[in-house]
């Protein structure tokens, strides 16, 4: 198959937002769920994988096909050739997912309008936790449109059909669920709950590795529903949520090498930041605030990689880069020998002590400079360096400038 790494990219790239991509194949035997079996588990009369599978001759090739069902859930579908003349083809399908963000209470109407019991919703909403929003789907069209492209190989005549606007018929002739009783589906509720703890797992292992674009794109799919809804009020369950992955993020920086002393800054101020927010997309956009930030904490602060001393004296160094941090005063807290300490310290950062806290002292006194109104003398003795002479000497060294050229310089930089 001509475009096969084309098609294994697009999957996993696909896979990386949650959606599901199946490949269906006419000839082979019907094992996967298109739409995840939820009209099996509410008693739907059929199901999209075997519906698709007989449908095979109406679809057209060169033709993405897209779906939005009573559930309000899209997908994707295409056509794929084969190489071999007189082979079945197969089709790619896409989905289900979200291109919209919906409440809790307009998914409740839909479910009204789709013939759904109130007792039964609970099956509904199990379903809608696992479903990806897709907040961009010009994107994720523009990636299978793409695939279709290469595939079909006549980039001109390739087409898609939005089925909802050009046959506004179909969806009237879908079975609507049945009104009979269903049992508690616990197997479900168990993938439900597994596949949740496998998401926090995922983003934890992603902050306590530092790797912030691995964070975002575990954000892009992220979907408001996909906890349990402990209270009736949505902004409460989604602050109660975020509560959590605060205490998870925390847990997963310190895993990844950060000292207590630099995360519960960082912690508490998330804390004071969720009661503040109001609306679901103001937290959606904290928690997305959230993941970044304790990921450039663990690449800043993770002392992991070094030895035992090492590690205190760094963690003794940002913590207090105005106090005594000679290194005669950070062995003596460890009750080791300077001379230990020192060749230890350069062995494992590549500096000596005095270069490592005058580099840290820079950066802080840079920071205040293009922040603040403070004095320069101010500025050295929060750095540490109480005589001004010295601290625009070290400063620099390491900056190439003066603290008074550097404040003007980034002022300058502002005004543009």
């Amino acid at each position: 198959m001509f475009y096969e790494k084309e098609l294994y990219f697009v999957q996993n790239s696909l896979k990386k937002f949650r959606l599901q991509a199946l490949l269906v194949d006419p000839s082979a035997p019907n094992e996967n769920e298109v739409d995840l079996g939820i009209r099996k588990r509410l008693g739907v009369g059929f199901d999209y994988s075997e519906t698709l599978r007989r449908g095979f001759n109406a679809l057209y090739p060169n033709t993405l096909y897209k779906l939005t069902d009573q559930f309000l859930c899209s997908y994707l579908l295409m056509l794929l050739p084969d190489e071999k003349e007189g082979m079945l083809r197969r089709a790619l399908t896409v989905g289900p997912y979200f291109d919209a963000s919906w409440s809790r209470e307009e998914l409740l109407e839909q479910a009204e309008r789709s013939g759904l019991l109130p007792q039964h919703f609970y099956i509904l909403e199990q379903y809608y936790a696992t479903v990806p929003y897709i907040s961009d789907e010009g994107l994720l069209l523009s990636l299978i449109q793409t695939l279709g492209e290469e595939a079909w190989q006549d980039p001109k005549n390739f087409q898609m059909i939005n089925i909802n606007r050009e046959r506004p018929g179909i969806l009237a002739t879908l079975p609507h669920p049945t009104q009979g009783n269903f049992a508690e589906d616990t197997e479900a509720a168990m993938r439900l709950m597994e596949e949740r703890y496998s998401h926090e797992n995922e983003l934890m292992q992603i902050v306590s590795q530092g790797l912030s674009h691995k964070a975002e794109l575990a954000m892009a799919s992220f979907n408001p529903l996909a906890f349990e809804q402990r209270t009736v009020e949505p902004v409460r369950n989604m602050k109660n949520y975020c509560i959590i992955m605060n205490t998870l993020m925390r847990k997963a920086a310190e895993n990844g090498g950060v000292h207590p002393i630099f995360l519960d800054k960082v912690s508490s101020s998330f804390a004071h930041k969720i009661e503040a927010t109001s609306s679901v997309a103001a937290i959606k956009e904290l928690m997305a605030e959230m993941l970044r930030s304790y990921c450039r904490l663990v690449r800043k602060n993770s002392t992991k990689k070094y030895s035992s001393p090492v590690q205190k004296a760094i963690i003794r160094i940002e913590a207090n880069l105005n106090g005594d941090l000679s290194l005669k005063t950070l062995a003596e807290a460890q009750n080791i020998s300077a001379s230990y300490l020192s060749g230890l310290f350069k062995k494992e950062t590549g500096q000596t002590v005095t270069e490592y806290v005058n580099e840290k002292r820079v950066k802080l006194a840079q920071h205040l400079l293009r922040t603040s109104h403070l004095q320069i003398q101010t500025i050295a003795q929060h750095c540490g360096i109480p005589d001004v002479n010295y601290f625009s000497k070290v400063f620099k060294k390491y900056t190439g400038k003066t603290p008074k050229e550097y404040r003007k310089e980034t002022s300058l930089q502002k005004q543009h």
